[in-house]
């Protein structure tokens, strides 16, 4: 997911500004997003080391768009915007640092990229223009693999026991090169040792994701409706009468679980000896005799 035209030979073509968008969610149909903070950090990519950073609240157009209590802990309230500049009032700050140069970031090519061209358009200029963009989300996906789960922010962040993702600007921003930093060294050893490091995480039960949790709930319910059906009510005597449970996953184990027992306990040489007997006694009577007698031994 990495296009890079780095025809223009000037310093800035040659940064990488990884820059994060908080926005108002639409909850209605017809209603639009509104950038509500922007944050940046411009790094040299050959050693990672930050040039320069910024970060500014805004404050939409539509101030009512925006929640008065945000269901995030660190998230943005419409009264934290209130008195924020406009986009306006930084736009030309925000241009300077991202045109012309390598826009980067987690999923900006399908929500941020785009969010800036509806900002700048709203004001009528112009957006302004990367020499390449590198989004992480299909970089990670691709070369790491699906082993954080759905490759969000906050689960790549958990994974590699970052924290939780604050969802403002530039913490996010952070965490992106913190997250980039770990699964570049994670592909760097695997590749330098592929026969011991490349294992299958595919299979790794310790790796948990959402479809997993999702398949494990379903499977905990599947066994639980089953139970349920082990109990019948027979119609013709009106007790209760136990199915045959033909899977081979064993039932629920509990203090108040007990298996029923067909015959008295008793020591081997006890039951030897009223077998034998039984069979002395039986020899002289007819066979139904024998067979009627027997039963007592087996209850």
């Amino acid at each position: 997911m990495a296009d890079f035209n780095l025809s223009n030979n000037n310093e800035s073509a040659k940064e990488i500004v990884f820059f994060d968008l908080e926005t108002t969610v639409p909850n209605k149909s017809g209603q639009r997003f509104w950038v509500l903070e922007f944050g940046a950090i411009v790094v040299c990519p050959r050693k990672l080391v930050e040039l320069e950073s910024y970060c500014t609240l805004i404050k939409p157009t539509d101030l009512s768009a925006v929640a008065i209590r945000s269901g995030r802990c660190d998230g943005i309230t419409r009264e934290s915007v209130a008195n924020a500049p406009s986009f306006e009032d930084v736009s030309d700050k925000i241009f300077s640092i991202l045109d012309g140069r390598i826009w980067a970031g987690h999923n900006i090519q399908r929500f941020d990229c785009v969010r800036i061209k509806e900002a700048f358009a709203d004001i009528g200029r112009p957006p302004p223009v990367p020499v390449g963009i590198i989004d992480s989300l299909g970089v990670l996906s691709e070369k790491f693999g699906k082993r954080a789960g759905n490759m969000k922010m906050a689960s790549l962040a958990t994974y590699f026991g970052l924290g939780q993702q604050k969802h403002r600007s530039l913490d996010d921003v952070r965490m992106n090169l913190e997250v980039l930093k770990h699964c570049a060294t994670v592909l760097f050893l695997e590749s330098s040792l592929p026969n011991l490091l490349n294992f299958n995480w595919q299979n790794n039960p310790n790796i948990m994701t959402r479809s997993k949790t999702v398949l494990d709930s379903r499977l905990n319910e599947k066994w639980n409706n089953t139970s349920s059906t082990m109990i019948t009510r027979s119609q013709h005597k009106g007790k209760l009468s136990f199915g045959v449970d033909t899977s081979r996953k064993s039932p629920p184990t509990s203090a108040t679980y007990q298996r029923g027992i067909p015959y008295a306990r008793e020591s081997l040489g006890k039951m030897t000896l009223r077998a034998r007997n039984l069979i002395c006694k039986a020899q002289a009577k007819p066979l139904h005799n024998f067979l009627r007698s027997s039963r007592s031994l087996l209850r």
